[in-house]
């Protein structure tokens, strides 16, 4: 497990970076829902930053390891609508937040 996780460190590091990118820039659209032009692009900016760093990730490792880390943004998301938005979060969404991230460290640590 941890050989699998030493050979896809960049590529696993990179695609959390996309994650992160990805989930602000979907935060900055529904920031802009009220009109905010600057938001939205800024969304669009950030959501373009992600898929650059996902396609440069691809270099760093196996696409079966690396594809499912991108699941971490409903990890990013649900903690985003909490602090920001401060959307109420229930413990069945929580729940399936933890499987999330089981899921992701069972995946990237099955590569051989």
């Amino acid at each position: 497990m941890l050989e699998s996780f030493k050979k896809n460190k960049k590529g696993i590091f990179l695609m959390v970076i996309s994650a992160v990118f990805v989930c602000f820039g979907q935060l900055f659209w529904k920031l802009s829902s009220d009109g905010n032009l600057i938001f939205l692009i800024l969304g669009f900016l950030l959501y373009g930053i992600s898929a650059l760093v996902m396609i440069y990730a691809y270099r760093f490792g196996s696409l079966s390891v690396l594809q499912p880390v991108l699941s971490l943004s409903y990890v990013i998301t649900i903690i985003l609508a909490i602090t920001i938005l401060k959307e109420q979060v229930t413990l069945l969404k929580i729940g399936g937040v933890l499987f999330v991230i089981l899921g992701v460290i069972l995946i990237a640590g099955g590569d051989k």
